[in-house]
C-alpha cells in the first residue's frame, strides 16, 4: 500500500483535487468530475490523508502557473499506474505539444495500433492525471470536442487557454469514446 496524501486547489476554473504518493503525483481530480472518494481505495489499495508533501506542493504550484498562462509544460514526478496499453496511451498524450490537438485515431497510430481508436478513447478516459497528462488535447477525428471527465466546458477552456481555436459547437455524449 502506498502512502498517499491529497489537497484541494481552488482556481478560477473550480476546485481541483491533487493526490500524490512519495513517488509522484498519482491523481488530479477535475472540477465537475464524479465523486473521487472511492478512487483511492479502488486504484491504490488504501485510503489517502489530507496534507501536503513536496510532490503536492510542486504540482499545485505548476498547475496554478499553467492555468495563469505562465507555464506550458509540467516538470513533475508522476506515479502513474495502468495496464501496458494505458501507459502507452498516456505517454503518447504527454507528447502532444502545448497548443496542439490530436484525434483519437492519431494517438492510436502514434502507439502503433492504428485500429484501436476506441480503446485509446477508453484509456484516455481513465487517465488519472488529466491536464498534466493532457487528455484535453484529444479531439474527435471531425475536429469536435468529445468526452472529458470534467465536462466539455472545462475541456474547451483548457484548449482556449492554450490558444487552440475551438469552434462553437455542442458535442454528443460525455464518454471518452470517439464518435
Amino acid at each position: 500500500m502506498r502512502n498517499l496524501c491529497f489537497q484541494p486547489l481552488h482556481t478560477s476554473l473550480g476546485t481541483f483535487l491533487l493526490a500524490a504518493s512519495d513517488q509522484g503525483l498519482c491523481r488530479l481530480h477535475l472540477p465537475g468530475e464524479a465523486d473521487w472518494s472511492g478512487w483511492f481505495e479502488k486504484h491504490t489499495g488504501g485510503p489517502a490523508s489530507p496534507g501536503w508533501n513536496p510532490v503536492l506542493r510542486r504540482a499545485a504550484s505548476q498547475l496554478e502557473q499553467f492555468l495563469a498562462g505562465e507555464r506550458r509544460d509540467f516538470d513533475l514526478a508522476l506515479d502513474l499506474r495502468g495496464t501496458p496499453f494505458q501507459m502507452g496511451v498516456w505517454n503518447q498524450l504527454r507528447s502532444i505539444p502545448f497548443g496542439e490537438t490530436r484525434s483519437y485515431a492519431q494517438v492510436a497510430a502514434g502507439i502503433g495500433r492504428p485500429r484501436s481508436s476506441r480503446a485509446v478513447g477508453a484509456a484516455t478516459g481513465r487517465n488519472p492525471i488529466p491536464v498534466v497528462v493532457p487528455c484535453h488535447r484529444v479531439i474527435g477525428s471531425n475536429g469536435r470536442l468529445v468526452g472529458y471527465a470534467g465536462g466539455l466546458g472545462l475541456k474547451r477552456r483548457l484548449l482556449e487557454l492554450e490558444g487552440v481555436l475551438v469552434p462553437g459547437q455542442a458535442s454528443k455524449g460525455n464518454g471518452a469514446d470517439p464518435p
